[in-house]
C-alpha cells in the first residue's frame, strides 16, 4: 500500500495524480492490512475465474463434440460448482473486509476533522456556515465510503487481473492476447476521458449541496426572525432555487455516469466481439483447437470486468475527492492558537506556581502579563489589538471596558487560548503562556460567556460540564452559591429536567445562573466573564451580581462588561479603545480624571437619575 500510496504502480498504466487522491491514500495507508485482505481475496476470485472457465471449456467440449459421458465429466462439473461456490465466499469476504476498511478509515477521518474543528476553536466556527461544515462532517466524510471499499481495491485490481488474464491467454493463443492488449487500454482511455468531464460536474454537485445543507440551517436558526419579519416565505422560495439547482447538478452528473457506463460496456462488448470474431475463423480453418478457442472466449469478459468496474467505481472517486477537498481544507489550517502546544507544564506544576504566588501578592512579577500583544484575525486584516500591556497580580478583579470593537473580547479569546497573538507575548508566573499545553491551561479557568450554550439534556448533565466526576450534592451546592437552586427546584423534574438544545426553556437570566453554577463546579482559579450582565432585568441582573461576589472570592478575575455598575467593585479598570488601552487604575482614581471612563460612568448617572 506505501507503494501505491507513492505513486509507484500507476506510473506502469493510469495517470494516477488523477486517478488518486493523495491525501485520502494517506489515509488509506492506515488500513492497509484490510484493503490488502480485500485485493488479495479478489485476486482470488480472478484465479477461480480462470479455473473455471479452464473446466467449463473441457466440459463443453468433451460433451458436445467428444459426446462423452456424464462420469467421464462428473469431475469437471464437481469442480465447477465447487469453484462457484468459493467464489461466492471470497467475493463475500471481500466486501465484508472491504467494508470495514472503509468504516475504520471513516472513522479516522471523522474523529480527525471534529478534532481539528475543536482545536481551530470558536473563532473560526463563528467564520463559517455551521450547516457547511455539518454537511462535510456528515456527508462529505459518508461519500468516501465508496472510495475506500470499493474504488481503492477495484484500482489495484484493475492493474493486477488483466495481466493475469494475459498470462493464461498468451500460451493459448496469442493473437486474442494482441487483441486484448490493444482494446484494453482504450477502456481507461475513454474513463479519463470521461471522467474530466464528470470532475467539474461532481464539483459543482458537492457545492450545491453544501450550500444547500448551509442555508436550511440557516433559515432553522432564524426561523424566529424571519417570521417576525414576514420573510419566510420569501427564504422558502431561496430553499427551492437552491435544491433545485442541487437537483439539476445531480442529474448532470448521473447522466456523465450513464454515459461513462454506456461507452465502457459497449468497449468490453465490441472488444469481445472481436476476439469471438477472429476465433471463429480459425476455427473454420481448423488453425485452433475448439476447447483453446472457448477457453480463451470466456476468459474475454473476465479480462475486460475489471476495468469495466473500475469505471463504475469512478464516480465514488469524484465525490471522495470533491468531499476530500473540503475536509483537508478545514484539517491544513494553520492554527492560529496553541492548541498542540509544547505540554511543558503539567496542571500539577502550575498549581504550585500559583500556589506559591499567592504569598507573594504585590512582592515581585505579576502573576499574568500582557506584553505588547497585538492580534489580527485575518492575516492582513486590521489589527484587534495594538500594542496591549498590562499586569495581574494573583486574586486581583480587572474590569475591560471599552466601546464595542475595542478589543476587550479579543483580550478573553487569547487567555482561553483560541487565538494566538501575531505579536508581543502573554506571560504566566514569568513564562509564555505557550508553553503550558492548552488543557493544563484551560483546566485552571472558568469561562461565563454573554450567552452560554446549554447542550440538550438535563439541568444535572449540563452543570456536570464543569466537572464530570461531581457527586449530585456538589451540584446542588453549586447551583445554590449561583443562586439557581430555587428556580431549578420549580421546574416540572427539578435537577432531570430537560431544557431543550441551547437552553430553549429557560429564561436568559436562569441560564447565566446554570452558567455560573457550572463555574462554582469548576472550582477554577482563574475566572473570565463576558459581558454577563447584558440583557438582563434588574432582579436578575442583582441576583447574578451577588452571585459573581462570592464566585470572585480568592479568585482572579477578568471581566468585560458596559455596565458601570459593575465596574465599581473591581480593583483595576483598564480603557480600551480601537485596540488600544488608553488608561488604566482603580475606579476612585479614574473618575478623578475626565477620561472614557469618566464619561461613561458620567453619562450612566445621568440616566438614572
Amino acid at each position: 500500500m506505501n507503494e501505491i500510496a507513492k505513486g509507484g504502480w500507476g506510473k506502469l498504466v493510469l495517470p494516477l495524480k488523477f486517478m488518486l487522491d493523495k491525501r485520502l491514500m494517506r489515509e488509506a495507508t492506515q488500513v492497509k492490512g484490510h484493503l490488502m485482505g480485500a485485493i488479495a481475496l479478489g485476486v482470488g476470485i480472478a484465479f477461480l475465474a480462470i479455473a473455471q472457465a479452464y473446466l467449463l471449456s473441457q466440459v463443453i467440449a468433451q460433451v458436445f463434440l467428444e459426446n462423452a459421458p456424464f462420469s467421464q465429466v462428473k469431475g469437471y462439473v464437481l469442480g465447477i460448482l465447487g469453484i462457484v461456490g468459493l467464489r461466492a465466499i471470497f467475493q463475500y469476504f471481500s466486501e465484508v473486509t472491504a467494508r470495514e476498511a472503509s468504516i475504520r478509515a471513516k472513522e479516522r477521518v471523522r474523529e480527525n476533522f471534529l478534532q481539528e474543528i475543536i482545536s481551530l476553536g470558536p473563532v473560526y466556527a463563528r467564520g463559517e456556515r455551521a450547516g457547511e461544515l455539518l454537511n462535510t462532517s456528515v456527508e462529505g466524510i459518508e461519500s468516501l465510503d465508496d472510495y475506500f471499499a470499493r474504488y481503492i481495491p477495484q484500482l489495484i485490481l484493475a492493474l493486477i487481473v488483466p495481466i493475469m488474464m494475459l498470462a493464461f491467454v498468451i500460451p493459448e493463443d496469442f493473437t486474442s492476447a494482441l487483441v486484448l492488449m490493444i482494446t484494453g487500454p482504450l477502456i481507461p482511455f475513454f474513463m479519463l476521458l470521461i471522467g474530466k468531464l464528470a470532475e467539474k460536474k461532481s464539483l459543482r454537485q458537492w457545492q450545491s449541496l453544501s450550500r444547500m445543507s448551509a442555508h436550511f440551517l440557516d433559515m432553522l436558526q432564524g426561523l424566529a426572525t424571519l417570521k417576525v419579519f414576514g420573510r419566510s416565505k420569501d427564504q422558502a422560495k431561496v430553499i427551492g432555487r437552491v435544491s433545485e439547482a442541487f437537483r439539476k447538478n445531480t442529474l448532470s452528473v448521473m447522466q456523465v455516469a450513464f454515459l461513462s457506463a454506456f461507452v465502457l460496456e459497449f468497449m468490453g462488448m465490441i472488444s469481445t466481439a472481436i476476439i469471438a470474431v477472429t476465433l471463429g475463423l480459425r476455427l473454420i480453418n481448423g488453425t485452433i483447437p475448439y476447447s483453446e478457442a472457448l477457453f480463451v472466449l470466456i476468459l474475454a469478459p473476465e479480462f475486460y470486468l475489471p476495468l469495466r468496474t473500475l469505471g463504475l467505481y469512478f464516480h465514488a472517486r469524484l465525490s471522495g475527492a470533491n468531499a476530500a477537498n473540503r475536509i483537508f481544507e478545514v484539517l491544513e489550517i494553520e492554527k492560529g492558537s496553541a492548541e498542540r502546544g509544547k505540554p511543558q507544564a503539567v496542571q500539577q506544576e502550575l498549581v504550585a506556581k500559583i500556589d506559591q504566588e499567592k504569598l507573594a501578592v504585590g512582592k515581585g512579577s505579576p502573576w499574568l502579563r500582557f506584553n505588547q500583544v497585538e492580534l489580527r484575525y485575518e492575516k492582513d486584516g486590521e489589527r484587534a489589538l495594538k500594542d496591549v500591556r498590562f499586569d495581574v497580580q494573583w486574586g486581583e478583579h480587572i474590569a475591560l471596558i471599552g466601546p464595542s470593537g475595542a478589543g476587550k473580547s479579543s483580550i478573553l479569546q487569547i487567555l482561553l487560548r483560541f487565538v494566538k497573538p501575531t505579536g508581543g507575548e502573554v506571560l504566566v508566573n514569568g513564562t509564555n503562556i505557550e508553553a503550558h499545553s492548552v488543557e493544563d491551561w484551560r483546566g485552571m479557568l472558568s469561562y461565563v460567556p454573554q450567552k452560554p450554550y446549554l447542550f440538550a439534556g438535563t439541568i444535572v448533565e449540563n452543570l456536570r460540564f464543569g466537572r464530570a466526576d461531581a457527586s449530585f450534592d456538589d451540584v446542588i451546592k453549586a447551583a445554590q452559591m449561583a443562586k439557581a437552586h430555587e428556580f431549578i427546584l420549580s421546574l416540572p423534574q427539578g435537577y432531570e429536567t430537560p431544557i431543550g438544545e441551547g437552553g430553549a426553556r429557560l429564561s436568559g437570566g436562569q441560564a447565566q445562573r446554570l452558567a455560573i453554577a457550572r463555574a462554582f463546579l469548576m472550582d477554577s482559579p482563574l475566572l473570565l466573564l463576558d459581558e454577563i450582565t447584558s440583557g438582563l432585568d434588574a432582579e436578575n441582573e442583582k441576583d447574578l451580581l451577588v452571585a459573581l461576589e462570592d464566585l470572585g472570592r480568592g479568585r482572579t478575575v477578568i471581566f468585560t462588561t458596559h455596565r458601570m455598575q459593575t465596574t465599581i467593585q473591581a480593583d483595576r479598570i483598564i480603557v480600551l479603545e480601537k485596540g488600544r488601552i488608553i488608561e488604566q487604575g482603580s475606579p476612585q482614581k479614574l473618575m478623578e480624571t475626565t477620561g472614557l471612563y469618566a464619561r461613561f460612568l458620567r453619562t450612566y448617572r445621568r440616566e438614572v437619575e
